[in-house]
């Protein structure tokens, strides 16, 4: 199998069929076997039953629920340790990151082990200062790191060969796989995205308390990798 797609979602119901089907879509036209990684984070609202709907309408779809709401960092986890494919990247539900970024991504990564994506001119002005703010920290305690914000997808041959320690609710773990790999100079780029705006819901990681949980992350990040100037 060559691609695996995790979707996962936390209360996006409104949005969730749409993102899905738009993403089978966009991997079809690829041409290549493919798997659609399902994660349900613990849903109250329909979120989870709707995952179950488009599992049995998709046929490369299949549904991981968590038995309550356990945050980003077991939601990668969770993908990490399912996938199949030979290269591995994630979305959420919430319809902001389109699909045509894989159309994007999947080619290089012929010459790539790691491609990043990153928003070259985000409008929303919470969501701008916030995500500044977390990389000038992580810049600060941890080092030079390649540009990233968002999507990403990994060869898992390098996935499987880096051991990760990271763990709790925020992105630790996932910048914990970008230092490591980084570390050890895999081929690593970073392309500039595309991101919309919200059609439903409101964001569960552009707030205050989302940034609190994520330096706690990093205290402890900066413990289990060594800084790099």
């Amino acid at each position: 199998m060559e691609l695996t797609v995790c979707i996962f979602a936390w209360n996006e119901v409104e949005t969730t069929a749409t993102v899905v089907r738009e993403i089978a879509d966009a991997v079809r036209r690829l041409s290549v076997p493919f798997e659609l990684v399902l994660i349900d984070d613990g849903s109250t609202d329909g979120t989870s039953e709707a995952f179950d709907r488009l599992a049995e309408e998709i046929a490369e779809a299949r549904v991981i629920h968590h038995g309550k709401n356990e945050g980003l960092g077991p939601v990668y986890r969770t993908g990490f340790e399912a996938a199949r494919g030979r290269y591995l990247t994630f979305f959420p539900a919430d319809g902001q990151f389109p699909a045509t970024i894989i159309e994007d991504f999947f080619p290089r990564m012929e010459l790539l082990d790691l491609c990043l994506g990153y928003l070259p001119g985000r409008t929303d002005a919470v969501g701008r200062t916030l995500s500044g703010i977390e990389r000038v920290l992580y810049r600060v305690m941890l080092g030079r790191l390649p540009r990233f914000q968002g999507i990403f997808m990994i060869r898992t041959t390098v996935l499987r060969a880096i051991p990760l320690e990271s763990r709790g609710r925020g992105w630790a773990i996932v910048m914990e796989l970008l230092l490591r790999a980084s570390r050890r100079r895999y081929r690593i780029e970073s392309f500039p995205t595309s991101y919309r705006p919200r059609t439903a819901g409101h964001s569960k990681v552009n707030n205050w308390k989302s940034i609190q949980a994520n330096l706690r992350q990093l205290l402890a990040l900066r413990r289990l990798v060594p800084r790099s100037g």
